[in-house]
């Protein structure tokens, strides 16, 4: 799907008129959508059941990580909230989608990496140009007044005060073991530490958010000790007592966009079926805003 192929019938709190070419142009605050013209953005999801066939490898992406997120959520959310030029300030970035996608979509990114070699190949996604206008790769502990006070200079540099959009995809607890790192929250000794890690990344993201702007999580949940953990609705809670107040919470499927699952299909189905659990098809796209 390309983002041509994506835009809304969202309430709006705050619209911006203006005139271009003649034509009265209705925008929210947050977006380029043309409320005037709504019916054009078909291709906008506006429901909470997103379904993709599969994971987008065009437009400069692939999938040689196992830890990133589909491009396919972050031109839904770009289209949705900001508009072109904005700043997305992702603290855990990866793979890049989500600077790959700023660049594909006219906007900016700044984002935050713990490990050097991954902030280092990433980089390279990216022209010499493109990283010093266009896109800001930090390698720190998201975590950290260190990456905040990093963030902060390079927003100046940029111009802006604040960003426009936050994107966090955290580890999912301990599921995948990403580094060695004390400050990986995919190594916290226990799930109660991962929450409250998160919510220290989640806080350093609500100060460098403009207000009324939007936040998203892409989040999954675990099964451990025979049991499901909702990992998913415990960082929802915690955004909250932060001062976001949620906006969505997106199903989304994950069939088609997971990788070797499909080898072990049948032995996961003997576990759900002698451990009285289900297997999940799903994680969450949660949507915030700062008010």
């Amino acid at each position: 799907m390309s983002r041509t192929n994506l835009k809304t019938n969202n309430a709006v709190s705050k619209a911006d008129l203006k005139v271009v070419d003649n034509n009265v142009v209705k925008t929210t605050a947050y977006s380029d959508i043309n409320l005037k013209k709504w019916r054009d953005y078909d291709y906008i999801k506006t429901d909470t059941l997103w379904e993709f066939p599969s994971r987008l490898k065009e437009g400069g992406h692939s999938n040689e990580y196992h830890g990133n997120y589909i491009p396919q959520i972050a031109q839904q959310i770009y289209e949705r909230f900001t508009k072109k030029h904005d700043i997305v300030l992702d603290l855990f970035f990866g793979s890049g989608t989500s600077g790959i996608e700023a660049i594909n979509m006219d906007r900016r990114c700044i984002g935050v990496e713990l490990k050097e070699d991954l902030a280092e190949s990433v980089s390279e996604k990216f022209t010499p140009k493109q990283l010093v206008t266009d896109v800001n790769i930090i390698c720190a502990d998201s975590a950290s007044e260190i990456a905040r006070d990093k963030i902060q200079a390079r927003l100046d540099i940029m111009g802006r005060k604040q960003a426009q959009l936050l994107m966090l995809h955290p580890p999912y607890d301990d599921i995948i073991k990403f580094s060695d790192k004390r400050e990986d929250l995919s190594n916290c000794a226990t799930t109660e530490e991962f929450y409250n890690l998160f919510e220290k990344v989640a806080k350093n993201g609500y100060e460098l958010l403009e207000k009324g702007r939007f936040a998203c999580l892409i989040i999954g949940d675990k099964y451990a000790n025979s049991q499901h953990i909702p990992l998913g609705f415990e960082c929802m809670a915690r955004m909250n007592k932060l001062g976001f107040i949620t906006k969505a919470i997106i199903i989304k499927d994950m069939q088609g966009n997971e990788r070797a699952k499909g080898k072990t299909a049948n032995l996961w189905r003997y576990r759900a079926l002698a451990g009285g659990f289900y297997i999940f098809k799903h994680e969450y796209v949660m949507v915030f805003q700062k008010v």
